[in-house]
């Protein structure tokens, strides 16, 4: 089940707590939307010549570039590549672009599925993280896309803010619920040192919150989402049944994706390629036909320990059969034997073909996984 990611690398304003690759210059922003066409071709064989499932627009902020240019991408990605005709278009947003006019435009492209940065709905909050946007119009661009008829919608909330209070993240929670969308993806504020939020930290202007409170917002997320009908099926996503994000868990089943887009990621099972993280660079290579890119070649060693990183944080576990079948018996025995503390301890489940994560092991799953590696 191929993909396609495209990294548009534009932001009205920088949140202080990303560290995605991003300009807010969109004076070139015509340009550089040539230069990921010219990469489309570049990558049409990439795959090979398997049918791609899932086209998602990611960055950045792919709703802050005019709606035409994001049809000109997805009509280049049709010209070049057999698409199913029942793909998964999902297109990253910020509430404030969702206005009726470029809902409209959207679902005419093709976009069927919206990934909405809300973050949070207490107004504050937003003001703190450096968000374009009010609650008010997080709610009402989220109705308005179910009334225009795209009612694949996923949208993101952040725990484990600074002085965020449980009655506020239950709040949270309740307006997401309330609003009656499929999926929501929730993540623990994540310091990282090259942001705004970074210096903050460092410099002891901000306090991030104490282990203990982390930990029982999202215990109280996984109870409520579990209560609601939703699949807790990925550490920071929960969906309804049917209403998985299709690419991103292609991504974590170890299936083959082409990145397109400065920064941007690509794998087909034996190497990783990432592009440069530039725009000016992307494109200048570009328009000398050359690929923007640095390639890795996947040792057995690395493709098994990627496998265990990202299956391990999904319902669907490690499987042992397809550890022998990929990698063989000695995989499978190191594998064996280093997961057995976490079993007994009661992180890690084994149900007779998968070592899956129970809920306390969900705290602990990147420790866990890189406890699993093979290291030479």
């Amino acid at each position: 089940m191929a993909g396609i990611y495209i990294h548009i690398p534009f932001c009205k304003q920088a949140c202080h707590y990303c560290d995605f690759h991003f300009s807010t210059n969109f004076r070139n922003v015509n340009e550089l939307v040539k230069a990921m066409k010219v990469e489309l071709n570049l990558q049409s064989h990439y795959m090979g010549d398997e049918k791609i499932h899932t086209i998602y627009f990611g960055g950045g902020t792919p709703s802050a570039i005019p709606t035409h240019l994001i049809g000109e991408l997805i009509d280049e990605v049709k010209r070049l590549h057999r698409v199913s005709k029942e793909a998964e278009i999902s297109l990253e947003a910020n509430p404030d672009d969702l206005t009726k006019e470029n809902l409209a435009d959207w679902k005419s492209f093709g976009i069927n599925r919206l990934s909405v940065g809300v973050q949070s709905f207490v107004n504050e909050h937003l003001v703190w993280m450096n968000r374009a946007h009010t609650s008010t119009e997080a709610i009402n661009g989220l109705t308005w896309a179910k009334e225009i008829g795209i009612t694949n919608i996923t949208m993101d909330l952040i725990y484990g803010i600074p002085n965020m209070t449980m009655d506020q993240w239950k709040s949270n929670l309740q307006t997401f619920f309330d609003l009656d969308l499929p999926h929501l993806s929730a993540y623990g504020l994540t310091i990282e040192e090259q942001t705004h939020l970074g210096h903050l930290v460092k410099t002891n202007q901000v306090q991030t919150e104490k282990d203990a409170n982390y930990n029982l917002q999202f215990e109280y997320l996984m109870t409520q989402t579990q209560k609601q009908g939703f699949d807790h099926y990925e550490i920071s996503n929960f969906g309804k049944p049917g209403f998985y994000s299709r690419h991103n868990t292609a991504y974590w089943l170890g299936e083959k994706y082409a990145g397109i887009g400065p920064s941007a990621h690509s794998f087909n099972g034996e190497e990783r390629r990432w592009n440069v993280a530039s725009n000016m660079k992307y494109m200048t290579m570009l328009n000398k036909k050359e690929l923007p890119s640095e390639v890795e070649k996947l040792s057995k060693k690395d493709q098994f320990n990627e496998y265990v990183l990202t299956r391990l944080r999904t319902i669907w576990g490690i499987d042992t059969n397809q550890i022998i079948n990929q990698f063989g018996a000695d995989f499978q025995n190191n594998l064996k034997s280093s997961v057995q503390p976490y079993i007994r301890s009661g992180h890690v489940v084994f149900n007779g073909n998968s070592y899956v994560l129970s809920n306390e092991g969900k705290y602990l799953a990147d420790k866990i996984s890189s406890d699993l590696f093979v290291v030479d």
